[in-house]
């Protein structure tokens, strides 16, 4: 189980201090997909970064397994297998696709091993393995080997920074399939997915609505998003 125990976030700004994030204390459920959504400047990257270890909180805990983890790098938690996916992909220059999802796996991995990882995010292994990360890979192509890479790290916790941004429809459909797939291999994975579309919410176990950085909302997908529809109208 992943938690956040009254978690907040503080930067210094030419005006003052600006919390980013106040108070924010909520529980991951494993084997489930956790949407998190508001508008932009509500917390909803830093929240991500703070569970990766990419930024630490000014104040309160962050817990894995029982375990506090607040302390811990980034390295550490991928240690942990814990895992996070960037807005725009890392293009490292002269490295292969297969070459990639390898090093995610730890090195020295079957070739029918990272075969399957691209299969499983719907890439021909074929057309995909000896082609290099910075040379004429669409977007939604980027985003779906990256995705491939955190399955090879065989992640427990993953996390995503709006998968949605710069792809097109089609991949952006296909990448919502594919975490469709991911829950149900009922694996007790953690799938964390910071996004304003309407169609991830729908996908999504749970909903997390984050105001001005505190939990506006937090609750069943369904029940979150009927108490968001009779707001607006």
């Amino acid at each position: 189980m992943l938690e956040l125990r009254n978690v907040s976030f503080s930067v210094d700004e030419a005006g003052g201090r600006k919390d980013v994030l106040k108070n924010i204390s909520i529980c991951f459920e494993p084997g489930k997909i956790t949407a998190i959504t508001g508008l932009n400047g509500s917390g909803k990257s830093t929240l991500a970064q703070i569970v990766m270890g990419i930024k630490k909180p000014t104040k309160g805990r962050v817990f894995w397994q029982n375990k506090d983890i607040t302390d811990k790098t980034v390295t550490d938690r991928a240690k942990l297998k814990i895992a996070f996916s960037f807005q725009q992909p890392v293009k490292i220059k002269g490295i292969s696709v297969f070459e990639l999802i390898d090093i995610a796996k730890g090195g020295g991995a079957d070739p029918q091993d990272i075969a399957n990882c691209l299969k499983a995010v719907g890439l021909s292994p074929d057309k995909y393995l000896a082609r290099e990360i910075d040379a004429g890979l669409s977007g939604g192509e980027l985003k779906r080997i990256e995705l491939a890479s955190v399955l090879a790290r065989d992640a427990e916790v993953a996390i995503f920074d709006e998968p949605e941004a710069g792809i097109d429809l089609w991949s952006f459909n296909n990448l919502t399939t594919v975490f469709k797939k991911i829950r149900a291999e009922g694996k007790e994975r953690t799938l964390i997915i910071i996004s304003h579309q309407e169609k991830i919410l729908k996908i999504a176990d749970n909903i997390v609505i984050l105001e001005a950085g505190k939990i506006k909302a937090y609750g069943k997908s369904d029940d979150v998003l009927r108490s968001v529809l009779r707001r607006l109208k």
